[in-house]
């Protein structure tokens, strides 16, 4: 039998005087195309006077918009889920022909749509040395992927890090050390620097 576990995530604030709020977003919610079963969700908004309404983004998440139409002393997020741990293969995808060996070229159309996910937004000195290290002989896909976060995790130690925001590649690579978020900003934009397409997705440790 699955193992099954509560998860709570509670956020509150406080104002020491009436505010009147702008509309909210919420990404709290597992996305639907998550390989987790997720058995019960539940999210409770104070104060009790408030609009909600789901949304769904480009890329199929679940999003709560909140509204508040009146002034308000505190705003409190509390989501309640259970999720049963199974055992998940990683590795079970499929990868089209054209790509099973690395370098490959997307097919015209594919790169059209992933055209965001391409997007170089840090190009410093410290991640073109970096990028400049990667060995590029062809091979597998798979086999490069785990090739370059193995590399990546022999570089790059990992800390908690409470504070906000993410650290640019240049920092990470630096002090040598980053959150989970630092890490995996730092492997998009060097994937998407070999030509990969990468989005970043970052989650609980």
């Amino acid at each position: 039998m699955a193992i099954h576990v509560g998860l709570e995530h509670y956020t509150r604030y406080s104002y020491d005087r009436p505010i009147r709020m702008s509309p909210h977003l919420i990404r709290l919610r597992p996305a639907p195309h998550a390989r987790t079963p997720i058995h019960k969700y539940q999210l409770k908004i104070e104060p009790a006077e408030h609009h909600l309404h789901w949304q769904q983004d480009p890329f199929g998440n679940q999003i709560a918009r909140v509204i508040f139409p009146e002034p308000v002393t505190e705003f409190v997020v509390d989501v309640q889920l259970v999720a049963e741990m199974t055992v998940i293969n990683p590795f079970d995808f499929f990868v089209e022909e054209y790509a099973e060996k690395f370098p490959f070229e997307y097919e015209p159309l594919q790169r059209h749509e992933l055209e965001p996910y391409f997007e170089k937004t840090d190009n410093g000195p410290l991640l073109a040395d970096w990028v400049e290290g990667i060995d590029l002989t062809r091979r597998r896909c798979v086999d490069f992927l785990v090739y370059i976060n193995h590399k990546l995790q022999q570089d790059i130690g990992y800390n908690i890090r409470m504070a906000v925001g993410i650290q640019t590649c240049e920092e990470t690579l630096r002090m040598r050390t980053g959150s989970c978020r630092d890490t995996a900003w730092l492997l998009v934009q060097i994937l998407r620097h070999i030509g990969l397409a990468a989005r970043f997705v970052s989650g609980y440790l």
